[in-house]
């Protein structure tokens, strides 16, 4: 029998082109496959969890003044979010300001000449810390006047008028759940709010302040114009310059809304522009066992630059 070898050679050849079209063709599916999987992953700037490290430093400095310290804080740029105690309540103290002036400056869409309304008060309704309403007893204040006062003094007669006009404790809380901060439980007004952490009164957790600051001054729930008020008042602030202020790198602004109280309360509720980048939402809540400890600012302020260098280590912008 003859062997045509020149057949056989070619037959050879042409199963071996046949064999490595096969090979090329699983290799493009594969490298298509990868390709699928790679656009199917959570993008960059998904939630993420806060180190360990971050736990660390946090807790450390919680055993270095014998308290509690709670955190929460957004980077808009990216929604990373970092908590420390962040569900936990805390006593809220006159970071509750925010809500209140809130509440009524949501009440001025509807009523255009609410802001411009003059509240004449008296000598009984001047309670502790009335730097600005206590220079007005004879002309009485806006509305308008009133907020800012609350927001850049953290005036006391000024903020408990304004939750009267929002319809008293129950009806701030009332406004803070509707925004979503369930947490929110505000039951005094200012001059009697509670410190006890061991009470359930006057307190509310890190994160939904965090979150109803972040709704508030960067969201939908305020018009522009009200936003831009509360912010100004709030970048004016003269309560804050030894808390977040005093942790953030040179060059940064910070809006702010401080509260202290018995038990070394010491809290802190900011937005935080970094240059040119989008902002940081932080809310610091610092309180201690004994009645009559001593607030310690330096803690808040300390807190604030473990959170932002944490923050730093995802986002190139700062």
């Amino acid at each position: 029998m003859t062997v045509n070898y020149n057949n056989h050679f070619i037959e050879e050849k042409n199963s071996m082109i046949i064999s490595l079209r096969r090979c090329l063709f699983l290799i493009l599916i594969a490298l298509i496959t990868c390709a699928n999987a790679d656009s199917l992953k959570a993008p960059a700037n998904i939630k993420q969890t806060s180190s360990d490290v971050v736990q660390k430093k946090l807790t450390t400095l919680e055993t270095s003044f014998g308290g509690k310290i709670g955190v929460y804080a957004i980077n808009t740029g990216n929604n990373e979010e970092i908590e420390h105690r962040g569900s936990e309540p805390f006593p809220v103290q006159s970071t509750m300001k925010l809500i209140a002036v809130s509440a009524l400056l949501k009440q001025s869409s509807q009523n255009k000449n609410l802001l411009n309304e003059n509240v004449r008060y008296t000598k009984n309704d001047l309670i502790y810390w009335h730097p600005i309403t206590g220079q007005h007893l004879a002309s009485g204040m806006t509305f308008e006047e009133l907020s800012n006062a609350t927001m850049s003094y953290s005036d006391n007669p000024a903020a408990n008028i304004i939750i009267k006009k929002d319809g008293g404790p129950k009806s701030v809380t009332q406004f803070a759940h509707s925004i979503g901060n369930k947490s929110f439980n505000v039951s005094h007004y200012e001059g009697s709010l509670n410190s006890n952490p061991n009470t359930d009164m006057d307190n509310a957790t890190p994160k939904d302040m965090a979150i109803s600051l972040q709704k508030i001054t960067l969201g939908n729930i305020l018009t522009q114009p009200l936003k831009t008020k509360l912010v100004s008042w709030m970048k004016n602030n003269t309560t804050g310059d030894k808390r977040i202020r005093a942790g953030v790198p040179i060059g940064f602004t910070v809006a702010d809304k401080t509260g202290s109280g018995d038990y070394g309360i010491a809290n802190d509720i900011g937005v935080i522009w970094p240059p040119q980048c989008k902002p940081i939402v932080l809310a610091i809540y610092t309180v201690q066992n004994k009645p009559d400890a001593k607030k310690r600012d330096d803690i808040v302020a300390s807190t604030t630059s473990i959170i932002i260098n944490e923050l730093a280590k995802n986002d190139a912008c700062f």
